[in-house]
């Protein structure tokens, strides 16, 4: 098959397309005909050898860890899964042409959901939804904040708070109001407007997706007792707020996750724009464009 292949960590100029070997299932797993693979920031931090501590890249290795496609074989043990059907999921080595995946972590796509895009789901639907309904513990009549609310993770964690009855408030760049506008929240607030920051009142929840400086100022509008529930580690100068609870969260595979944001997606309740498909032989092209910042979702294409 073919795949794009990393041999040493560096920049987006690592990722070669060129002929990988064809994976092989195992007796629980299910191969899968790629269709599409959804590129996410953690595609970029394992390419630069970021995770290496915990996930380090067996070169020559192939990144990705979103997919959608069809299955064209399955482990001798699998039994609720047919040759043909439509399915994605969160997996591993995405960018190729074919990829092993678990068989129980495998979501059908639903009815509607055009199967390129459902790419995009799989790590941001089960990150954002765990985020508020996991790590957040989110219950009707609280009031939220979301940070990075205008990211795929953030409006997933945006999506899933209003769905439990929250009062849901946006916080994103003052650039990025009018988009936010959009997302379904209650309320919208600059998180880089020191004086919209200091109008906000204390909220239950901060569900934050964003790093640095801005996470550390996010501390000061949690109530006593409230919640900073973080996908992105508890931020620097926690110490000094010692009236709330902070989390640092990590997300898992999660089936459910995937087809409740699909539904979304379907009822026009949850949006995860796609900025292009480019062509899997076109990654390296791809990862440049994320790294620069300021776009949605790139997915490849085999």
């Amino acid at each position: 098959m073919k795949a794009a292949v990393i041999h040493e960590y560096g920049g987006p100029e690592v990722l070669k397309y060129e002929q990988y070997p064809d994976p092989e299932p195992g007796p629980d797993d299910a191969l899968v005909r790629v269709a599409a693979a959804g590129i996410n920031p953690v595609d970029l931090s394992e390419r630069k050898g970021l995770t290496k501590d915990w996930r380090p890249v067996i070169f020559p290795g192939v990144l990705g860890w979103d997919l959608s496609g069809t299955v064209v074989a399955l482990g001798d043990d699998v039994q609720d899964l047919a040759i043909g059907e439509e399915v994605f999921a969160w997996g591993y080595h995405t960018y190729a042409e074919l990829c092993v995946v678990k068989a129980k972590l495998l979501a059908r796509v639903p009815a509607g959901l055009d199967l390129v895009k459902a790419a995009a789901l799989p790590l941001v639907s089960a990150t954002g939804c765990q985020l508020i309904s996991v790590a957040g513990e989110a219950k009707a009549g609280q009031t939220v904040l979301v940070s990075g609310a205008n990211g795929a993770v953030g409006r997933c964690a945006v999506f899933t708070a209003k769905d439990r009855g929250c009062t849901v408030i946006a916080g994103v760049r003052a650039k990025d109001l009018d988009a936010a506008s959009r997302l379904g929240a209650d309320q919208t607030v600059a998180v880089d407007d020191e004086a919209a920051m200091r109008a906000l009142e204390p909220v239950d929840l901060v569900a934050n997706c964003v790093r640095g400086p801005t996470a550390t100022r996010l501390l000061a509008k949690v109530k006593p007792g409230g919640l900073f529930a973080s996908v992105t580690g508890v931020p620097e100068g926690a110490d000094a707020y010692p009236q709330l609870r902070t989390k640092a969260f990590v997300s898992k595979q999660d089936v459910g996750s995937y087809l409740y944001a699909a539904k979304g997606l379907l009822d026009r309740r949850l949006q995860i724009p796609i900025t292009k498909t480019l062509p899997l032989s076109q990654a390296a092209e791809a990862h440049a464009a994320v790294e620069k910042g300021g776009i949605a979702k790139i997915l490849l294409k085999p």
